[in-house]
């Protein structure tokens, strides 16, 4: 949003969880809902994080309600200066069926982006309801695959003609190919290694602990493995101590390297020094992840599910495993690491999908709606 931001005027408001037994929580779950400031300027772009009362476990069916109520009085303040035209959510519950409510109070058009497997988890639950109630609600909906649009809306009854999509993209200033050698050399990781890895949440959908178990074999075929994890907790918890275990279980610990949460501008180094990239995902809208890796010129293994087939579209840069597939999943992977790539041509596949592309066609939908 942030680069639709440099095109059209907006107001971001990222609405923050919170209840009084959140300290609590922190004694066990240092990561858990870290509050961020209650109004700062990034990009310049203003962001107001308005608080809002939700009980953690407890009482989820309830979260569109009270979002709505603990963030209309910020969102009246902003229209009153601000005067926009349009209201745009991301996920629909509770952002969105809260952004909708919020819209009809103040007479504006609201447009709700489906974005990933949190919507599609909540079907077949007592919230489901609330995600149906917010499509309707809204006045255009984006999905940031296919597989969202057909799983999400068109599983709910939703007209497919109300629903566009439009995917993530993935910026060239960022991620780009680097010279391996170097990145190894910064990174201490030596030049003869033959270098995995995974970047993302440690929470389970991302599936860290599905890939650790096939190191081993792995291992057996290319005895310099060396397997990186790139990323750090979330709301959602953290896995590292599970991870750290596992690796222990299986005797790999000397190979796995938790590398920690690291910044945009840091990423094409661990990219740029690995050899593959694999995700063995449960759920995906659309992961940036995977164009990230390809604009470093690195090919993806990952698994047949959500997005991940429109992201992976052509096995010139990676391969899809259907899930889940163990055994499968593990001759991929040591199939990656053997082919020899034509890593011009991956860069190139992600050129095809930069945000340029993406944003102008989000700019001329939000226009629609004034």
């Amino acid at each position: 949003m942030f680069r639709v931001g440099q095109r059209i005027p907006i107001v971001v408001v990222a609405p923050q969880a919170w209840s009084p037994f959140d300290w609590l929580i922190r004694l066990f779950r240092p990561a858990f809902r870290p509050m961020a400031p209650a109004r700062e300027t990034m990009d310049g772009i203003e962001v107001h994080r308005p608080r809002w009362l939700s009980l953690p476990g407890v009482a989820k069916r309830f979260d569109g309600w009270l979002m709505w109520r603990g963030t209309e009085r910020c969102v009246r303040r902003i229209q009153d200066r601000f005067q926009a035209t349009a209201i745009d959510a991301h996920f629909l519950y509770p952002d969105g069926w809260a952004a909708t409510r919020i819209a009809r109070r103040l007479k504006l058009p609201c447009a709700i982006t489906i974005r990933g497997s949190k919507d599609e988890w909540l079907i077949g639950t007592d919230r489901e309801p609330m995600l149906v109630d917010a499509m309707r609600s809204a006045s255009k909906l984006i999905a940031v695959s296919e597989a969202l649009k057909n799983n999400v809306a068109g599983k709910l009854g939703i007209a497919p003609e109300k629903v566009s999509v439009i995917g993530n993209g993935v910026d060239l200033a960022k991620f780009a190919p680097v010279d391996k050698a170097e990145a190894r050399r910064r990174l201490g990781i030596p030049a003869d290694a033959t270098v995995l890895i995974g970047v993302g949440n440690l929470v389970p959908l991302k599936g860290f602990q599905r890939v650790i178990p096939l190191l081993p074999a792995l291992r057996e075929r290319h005895p310099r493995l060396l397997y990186l994890i790139v990323g750090g907790g979330a709301s959602q918890g953290d896995m590292r101590p599970e991870l750290e275990a596992l690796a222990r279980e299986h005797g790999v610990h000397d190979i796995v390297r938790f590398c920690g949460r690291q910044p945009h501008e840091e990423l094409e180094w661990y990219y740029g020094a690995s050899d593959l990239f694999a995700q063995a995902t449960e759920f995906e809208g659309w992961s940036n992840v995977f164009l990230e890796a390809m604009a470093c010129g690195l090919p993806v293994v990952t698994t047949r599910v959500g997005g991940n087939p429109e992201v992976v579209a052509d096995p010139a840069v990676g391969e899809l495993v259907d899930w889940w597939d163990p055994c499968a999943f593990r001759d991929a992977i040591d199939r990656g690491l053997a082919r020899q790539w034509d890593r011009e041509a991956i860069v190139a596949y992600a050129r095809a999908n930069t945000w340029d592309r993406r944003v102008a066609r989000l700019v001329e939908e939000f226009e629609g709606l004034g």
